[in-house]
């Protein structure tokens, strides 16, 4: 009888150390980056006199940062900033604007399905802010958004995808700009709905180019 009780605490043992040994040899779980949405992200432009085409009020770049998933202040870290139908990114060097850049951002504009882009392609040519332009182009048609000039409407570009790399060099966020209007209105009307209130979603990972 104590010699069988003795085999059973043995092969109980045994068993322990074998599953403890197979959770040690398991690797960590990946955990996946999750889409977030930013909603009424508010970037007014500039307040311009148009008949004299000179500027009367100077509104600031909103800064945000992927890894805290908001607008920042100045003097914390940022990824991209926004002003109007701008955006701008915390990499290069220009005379544009009067932003100081300290970082490696750096964006592409995509042709693609949001859902659909699950690793920064191989391909990719980054770009970043210089006097020759901004990393994502103004302009209708250019970079994320497309103007009417009957409606005078501003609406994302179906299947544009905007790449970014983060301001550390070492991170990448794929984001899909889904309104320019407060609230963001399924048709927005220029005389009713109040511009430059962005509704964006975005996956972010800091380290690594995989999305999914």
């Amino acid at each position: 009888m104590i010699k069988n009780i003795t085999k059973i605490v043995w092969i109980v043992a045994v068993v322990a150390v074998l599953t403890a040994c197979k959770k040690d040899d398991d690797p960590a779980p990946v955990s996946k980056p999750e889409a977030k949405t930013i909603t009424n992200l508010h970037a007014p432009n500039d307040v311009i006199d148009y008949q004299t085409g000179q500027v009367v009020e100077e509104k600031p770049f909103v800064k945000f940062s992927f890894a805290k998933g908001q607008a920042v202040a100045d003097g914390e870290a940022w990824d991209i900033a926004f002003k109007g139908t701008t955006i701008i990114v915390n990499g290069g060097s220009t005379t544009l604007d009067e932003v100081a850049r300290d970082g490696q951002a750096a964006a592409a504009v995509l042709t693609a399905v949001f859902d659909e882009v699950g690793t920064v392609p191989a391909s990719t040519e980054w770009k970043q802010d210089s006097d020759e332009g901004y990393a994502i182009p103004k302009g209708s048609g250019n970079g994320w958004y497309n103007y009417n000039p009957q409606t005078h409407v501003i609406s994302p570009i179906p299947g544009r995808v905007l790449l970014f790399r983060d301001a550390a060099g070492k991170g990448y966020a794929k984001v899909e700009i889904l309104s320019y209007y407060k609230d963001a209105p399924a048709s927005p009307d220029p005389y009713q709905n109040e511009s430059a209130y962005y509704t964006f979603r975005y996956v972010y990972q800091p380290e690594g180019l995989q999305f999914e």
